[in-house]
């Protein structure tokens, strides 16, 4: 594997458990409440380097989140690029999880909206050095497309997973290689480009299509980060597609198989 720099968020997971999701206006029971580790950049970032990529995360968190960078360098990840915002707190992110493991999630960005066009490049010399910069859209589009036009002068490949879900424009989606998105997204869209995930169906990429190993669901949470990370780890080894494609969907499988995005949690304040 070669390097990986993902620029995005980090968010704290704030999770409970339902017999099954709410309905508008409705309300229903949790059951316990977890503090899990997440974010998509932070998400993906560890699976790059589950992946055994070297992984830089470049992003920001409030004076809460000490634990948290400490718990993702603890991982693998190397958190230089990570520094906190005074007076803002950490991103957050609401969960319920069903019976199922369907989830419906809403996310609080703090100080993830600090990730500015300037904050970006003081992390250039970092983008530019990768072989592969793994972008999602829970910083500031600004920030994305700074960090893409920078990996582009750069000659480094851009992997974009646009979520939260946004038409990406037109020049984030001419740098994509590929875009990740799912089969819903990815109707809304003409890429060539595409990498589409398809659930417990697998993946395709173009005419390659790669089947999902059968495994245990207890929580669907992080499989999308985790195939977009592993996917970006392999790229930057230089794996073909088939294979690249390969180790995504076994990732996005086996992260079914645990609570939360990274299967780890965070202590209480």
């Amino acid at each position: 594997m070669g390097t990986v720099c993902v620029v995005g968020s980090l968010n704290i997971d704030l999770v409970t458990t339902v017999a099954r999701l709410p309905g508008a206006g409705e309300t229903v029971r949790g059951e316990g409440l977890g503090r899990l580790p997440g974010g998509k950049g932070a998400n993906q970032a560890l699976a790059a380097a589950r992946a055994g990529a070297t992984t830089l995360l470049c992003g920001r968190i409030g004076a809460d989140g000490a634990a948290y960078r400490a718990g993702l360098t603890k991982r693998g990840v190397d958190c230089a690029g990570v520094l906190t915002v005074p007076d803002t707190a950490t991103g957050h992110a609401l969960i319920a999880v069903d019976r199922r493991g369907e989830n419906t999630i809403v996310v609080i960005p703090g100080a993830n909206d600090a990730m500015t066009v300037a904050e970006v490049e003081r992390h250039a010399d970092a983008i530019t050095g990768a072989a592969v910069l793994l972008l999602q859209l829970e910083i500031p589009l600004p920030a994305v497309l700074r960090a893409a036009e920078l990996a582009q002068e750069g000659g480094v490949r851009v992997l974009l997973n646009p979520s939260p879900w946004l038409v990406p424009p037109a020049e984030l989606l001419a740098v994509a290689d590929p875009l990740v998105v799912n089969e819903h997204e990815a109707a809304q869209l003409s890429a060539p480009n595409a990498c589409v995930t398809l659930g417990e169906r697998g993946a395709r990429w173009g005419e390659l299509a790669v089947p999902a190993p059968a495994g245990p669901v207890v929580d669907t949470t992080g499989a999308g980060d985790s195939f977009a990370g592993a996917l970006a780890a392999a790229l930057s080894g230089g794996a073909d597609r088939a294979t690249a494609l390969s180790l995504a969907v076994a990732a996005g499988t086996a992260a079914c198989g645990w609570a939360g995005a990274q299967g780890w949690s965070l202590p209480a304040n």
